[in-house]
């Protein structure tokens, strides 16, 4: 894979570096001391992921502040630490801070901080060439065409507008795309704006790399590596479908925990947000593109806050528009315009039909016939004018399968199970009296 090396985050040295106020974070801490039971500094700092030298300073802060004191015991078992224990005025300091913001754990990233990250670790740092493409698309059969219009589009991050009849593959060219991109980045925790909370990382979305593997004494080692308030994981996918409304983009507030957790489209930054179905959803396509303009021009999203202030976020995300409806009929011109790459995925013609064809014959153990296949290309197909579809092997396949089972005989292909499964692949037209 040919990627410009993702650079780390660096680890915090001091909290004077940190770039967050200094009251939250002493908040935070007595906070995640509260909820956590921790007590050893080097188990605070792996609670907050903090650097141990730079978690000892706010210690020390908060026991000058009298929210902490020395238990004056050592645990031989955290490599004779001194212990910690918030003090009465700490507890009560801690319960006035939850009532404020139920959020404590990682310490957040400022926003500004995490913008620099952002550009490290750009979508568009992906060099990609045909090779890898093609890899990741192996298990479809495409015309080299496409992957001519295809390669371009993905290496430049930009968006992608694929149109075509429904149940030729565009939802898994999407995720193609998505598997080429085999790099790792750092997502944060959370991040810090104007004293508010943003939690980022979502297991859901993000899929953590490998966990590095440590022992009791190894957190003063390894936790310089890197910042731990980020967590290292593959590019991010986000797809929606027809689910897809407006309010998704926005901030989600919390109003028990008093926090905010990203919109789907931050969680994406730095990989892919494919919105397929597109002419789906509730929202008229228009409006869906129209929320789009800003961020697909300017690299940035405007997101709000409870109280109404708006803020700029940085927006670095492939986003893959996937519709079965002609752009011209869902978009103004205005709209296609800020689209960067339009690709129409066609339905295979006769000969890649069949390749499909004999691919997925062979992964589900089906043995080949030629009377069957000329049957289904000589009768069958001319009743819908030889319009060939990527889903259609799979289908007709499938429902021989079943129907083999059911009848307890082996896999077979013969021109009278081919009109069997035919007959499930399309509805009649007719008038149903009622």
């Amino acid at each position: 894979m040919q990627v410009t090396g993702v650079v780390a985050p660096p680890a915090p040295k001091s909290l004077e570096g940190m770039q967050l106020p200094p009251v939250m974070m002493r908040d935070i801490l007595i906070k995640t001391m509260f909820r956590q039971n921790v007590s050893e500094a080097s188990e605070i700092a792996n609670a907050i992921c903090l650097p141990l030298v730079v978690t000892q300073e706010l210690i020390d802060i908060a026991r000058r502040q009298r929210l902490l004191e020395a238990t004056g015991t050592m645990s031989a078992n955290a490599g004779n630490e001194m212990g910690y224990q918030l003090t009465e005025a700490g507890k009560a300091r801690a319960l006035d801070a939850l009532a404020q913001s139920e959020y404590y754990g990682a310490m957040p990233v400022p926003l500004p901080v995490y913008a620099e990250q952002v550009k490290r670790q750009s979508i568009r740092n992906v060099a990609i060439t045909r090779d890898q493409l093609t890899a990741a698309m192996g298990h479809l059969i495409l015309p080299p065409t496409l992957l001519d219009q295809l390669g371009p589009a993905v290496g430049a991050g930009r968006s992608i507008l694929m149109y075509g009849p429904p149940g030729n593959g565009k939802s898994s060219i999407s995720n193609g795309i998505r598997d080429a991109l085999g790099d790792k980045i750092y997502v944060p925790r959370a991040i810090e704006y104007a004293g508010q909370v943003i939690t980022v990382y979502d297991p859901i979305v993000h899929s953590a790399a490998e966990a590095e593997v440590q022992d009791e004494t190894s957190l003063r080692r390894t936790t310089g590596r890197y910042d731990t308030r980020y967590v290292r994981c593959d590019r991010p996918t986000v797809i929606t479908g027809g689910e897809l409304s407006l309010d998704m983009l926005d901030l989600v507030y919390n109003p028990v925990a008093r926090t905010y957790q990203a919109p789907l489209q931050l969680k994406s930054t730095g990989g892919v947000f494919i919105i397929d179905d597109l002419g789906r959803q509730e929202e008229p396509p228009q409006k869906i593109v129209n929320r789009w303009i800003v961020p697909l021009e300017e690299n940035k999203d405007i997101l709000a806050l409870q109280s109404g202030e708006k803020f700029e976020v940085p927006f670095d995300t492939l986003v893959i528009f996937s519709t079965n409806f002609h752009p011209n009929e869902i978009f103004d011109k205005a709209a296609l315009r800020r689209i960067f790459y339009k690709i129409k995925i066609d339905g295979p013609d006769q000969e890649n039909f069949l390749k499909i064809f004999a691919l997925v014959a062979r992964k589900k153990r089906m043995p080949l016939d030629e009377k069957a296949l000329i049957h289904l290309l000589k009768v069958k197909y001319p009743t819908i004018d030889n319009e060939f579809a990527n889903y259609q092997p799979v289908f007709l396949i499938d429902q021989m399968i079943s129907i083999c089972e059911f009848e307890g005989i082996p896999y077979q292909m013969t021109p009278e199970l081919v009109d069997r499964a035919w007959t499930n692949m399309f509805v009649r037209e007719e008038t149903i009296v009622h």
